[in-house]
């Protein structure tokens, strides 16, 4: 009888730089898709070897010539095969996923956390000296994450906005599950209140200095042509009608009642932009730009809102 793969590689490999090496040629052989916070299949093999051996994932240099014992060869290698048979994002296979260095578990109740908007609130967006959308996050008192799956937009927003009270929206009891886990591994449940429900239906009226959202904006089309890496995750956290934008409108049409004089909304809606502008015409998007996007996350006030009579 031949040896599986991974028993033939737990047995031949050696080191952290073996490991990743053989990852990297398995997973091109293999045709891998990525995208859920990885975008090649050398990061894709360094956070699995990494993580399965509980090492940094932001400190490979170290660890790359150290030898592996028996059962970690055999986990790493096991887990590697794991990404090929499965198809599973990296980040359902470990329970892990990172957005800014803070870690959150994840798994196929919610879909992987990969939003631009953690970056952009680590950026100078928030509380720069030359230009911010919000210019002194410690005065922030109230903030609203809709559609916050796993919860880690609302965890990130308690450490941008200190004083804040948090309120964080699912449709998904499942998902609020996860994101229930997720708020009290970080010792957050005093500040962040969890809503099962439809957008802003379970809030009753309560505003907002900040809205976040990152809601469901996969397009018909492209839904029907998903690799089965995003397959595995929640339709309902993607689908978002023919053009995908529908539940960027029904958030559009409501935001405005849920925001104070001075609040506004930070929205990441995908490659949707010309089809927003065509809509909105009498909107003044403010599009924000991150390190690997642009045009696909906007910014919006309460008066702009308004003035659109929106």
């Amino acid at each position: 009888m031949t040896d599986a793969p991974h028993d033939i590689a737990a047995a031949e490999l050696l080191t952290v730089r073996d490991f990743i090496r053989y990852g990297v040629s398995r997973f091109n052989a293999a045709g891998l898709s990525y995208g859920h916070g990885t975008t090649t299949a050398f990061d894709e093999a360094v956070f699995l070897v990494l993580e399965t051996l509980h090492l940094p994932i932001d400190q490979l240099e170290p660890y790359l010539d150290a030898r592996l014992t028996t059962a970690e060869r055999r986990g790493v290698a096991e887990i590697l095969e794991k990404r090929v048979t499965t198809r599973k994002p990296a980040s359902y296979l470990t329970n892990k996923a990172y957005i800014q260095g803070f870690p959150f578990y994840v798994d196929e109740r919610v879909i992987v956390p990969r939003s631009y908007i953690g970056e952009l609130l680590f950026s100078d967006y928030f509380g720069g000296e030359e230009f911010a959308i919000v210019e002194d996050p410690p005065s922030v008192e109230r903030v609203l994450d809709l559609c916050t799956g796993s919860g880690c937009l609302a965890i990130l927003a308690a450490q941008v906005f200190p004083e804040a009270q948090i309120d964080a929206v699912d449709l998904s009891p499942d998902a609020l599950e996860v994101a229930k886990r997720n708020v009290a591994d970080h010792g957050l449940e005093d500040r962040i209140t969890l809503f099962q429900g439809d957008l802003f239906a379970p809030l009753k009226g309560r505003k907002y200095d900040v809205i976040l959202t990152n809601p469901p904006y996969v397009d018909a089309e492209a839904m029907n042509a998903l690799p089965a890496e995003y397959q595995q995750e929640p339709a309902m956290a993607l689908a978002a009608g023919e053009d995908g934008m529908d539940i960027v409108r029904r958030i559009l049409k409501e935001a405005s009642k849920h925001l104070t004089d001075e609040g506004g909304i930070l929205c990441e809606f995908g490659t949707g932009r010309e089809i927003l502008e065509e809509d909105y015409s009498k909107l003044d998007f403010l599009w924000l730009q991150t390190a690997n996007s642009f045009g696909e996350v906007f910014w919006l006030t309460r008066d702009q809102l308004k003035a659109a009579k929106l």
